[in-house]
């Protein structure tokens, strides 16, 4: 006689024998699985794409990185100095498949986690992904990326619009826009870098919709890059910082008489704040020239044409909403009480939330230091802390 009855499930590890789990394939959940299994600690990265650095690969061909080659490589190694100071963005993905390749990651593709639980013991955290599959793992990294989900604002008639409208994450180039009228909302590096290269690929005319001046800097004056800056005043008051950077500012010219007058707040308060500067590529040039025309925060969409804050009307060819992105982390751990009210995680690096220990998040800030150089130093923290719990288990 037959048992129609299903086998049962294999018992699940025990916890000595579940490996980390690290969501997400891109600088911070490599740095990570290298720096944990440096600790003797089995580290397995989940990617919902079919290979590595995924949203490398999605972002505009112009993109260079805005930090050094030697403060944003990753930890075990170096990025080749061929790739020059400024590494482009090919370069970058380049550089993350060697280093999958070079420390022979344990990475499976294809896989997307859904949503992040604690196992019914309570020692450890259960991965709901899909296929159906239900992974037991020591401990988490979730690192997801911090430009994970388009964010574009709920401008009225934006609905019923009808001209082009695209945000930035799916400009790739200024080719289909030659002699074309370009609006790009939002002047973050971003919406800066993708107005000069429409003004550079032959747009008839692009304008740039600021709602709140930037603060510019320059990328490296006389060699020394802004970066070098950021490292060295991010322990410093920030008074003395934001007096520092009004001094600097005076290295680049007034744009007050094109629309884009100097803050009137203080770069480093502004970075407190969540503001990142704007790293000048071409914009201040471009701006004093007039082939980037400033004009007023967008306000709404009406009757084909986009209304701005000071009552303009215009109606350009496309418009390339530079607005930013969300973090996305609700659906995947916003149950678990670990999100701030902006839906970022309330702790990073080797912190876990007091609620959810074991649980570690990175990526998820925009330092003014550098974003890779801060996953880095996020990797080592995690994995001594992921090596420090074992112990003490």
């Amino acid at each position: 006689m037959t048992d129609s009855r299903p086998a049962p499930a294999p018992p699940s590890p025990a916890p000595a024998d579940r490996p980390v789990y690290v969501i997400g394939a891109g600088p911070g959940g490599l740095a990570a699985a290298y720096a944990l299994r440096e600790h003797g600690v089995r580290a397995v990265v989940l990617e919902k794409s079919d290979r590595v650095a995924a949203s490398w690969r999605g972002h505009y061909d112009r993109l260079r990185l805005h930090t050094t080659r030697r403060l944003s490589a990753l930890p075990g190694l170096r990025i080749p100095r061929r790739f020059g100071r400024w590494v482009a963005r090919d370069d970058v993905v380049r550089y993350l498949e060697k280093y999958a390749e070079h420390h022979e990651l344990e990475i499976v593709t294809g896989v997307t986690v859904h949503r992040i639980e604690r196992t019914g013991d309570g020692t450890g955290w259960l991965l709901r992904a899909s296929g159906g599959r239900e992974l037991t793992g020591a401990a988490v990294v979730v690192a997801t990326g911090y430009n994970h989900t388009p964010r574009v604002p709920d401008w009225p008639g934006r609905e019923a619009y009808e001209g082009e409208f695209l945000h930035a994450g799916a400009y790739r180039n200024a080719k289909p826009y030659a002699g074309r009228d370009v609006l790009v909302v939002g002047v973050g590096n971003t919406g800066a870098e993708i107005a000069v290269d429409l003004v550079e690929g032959g747009a008839a005319r692009v304008r740039l919709a600021v709602r709140t001046v930037p603060h510019i800097v320059r990328r490296s004056t006389l060699g020394w890059p802004a970066q070098y800056s950021a490292v060295l005043v991010r322990r410093l008051p920030v008074r003395l910082v934001d007096l520092l950077a009004r001094q600097q500012a005076r290295l680049l010219p007034d744009l007050s008489a094109r629309g884009l007058p100097r803050p009137d707040t203080g770069l480093y308060s502004r970075v407190r704040q969540g503001a990142i500067p704007v790293q000048d590529v071409g914009l201040v040039s471009a701006v004093r020239r007039g082939k980037v025309e400033v004009v007023a925060a967008v306000e709404a969409f009406e009757d084909g044409k986009v209304v701005l804050a000071d009552g303009t009307r215009i109606a350009p060819d496309a418009v390339i909403a530079a607005t930013g992105y969300t973090r996305g982390l609700e659906g995947l751990v916003g149950h678990l009480g670990v999100l701030d009210g902006r839906g970022r995680p309330v702790v990073r690096g080797g912190r876990t939330p007091a609620r959810a220990p074991g649980l570690y998040f990175t990526g998820f800030t925009n330092p003014i230091s550098g974003m890779l150089r801060e996953l880095a130093r996020d990797a080592g923290r995690i994995a001594k802390a992921v090596a420090r719990s074992r112990t003490r288990s």
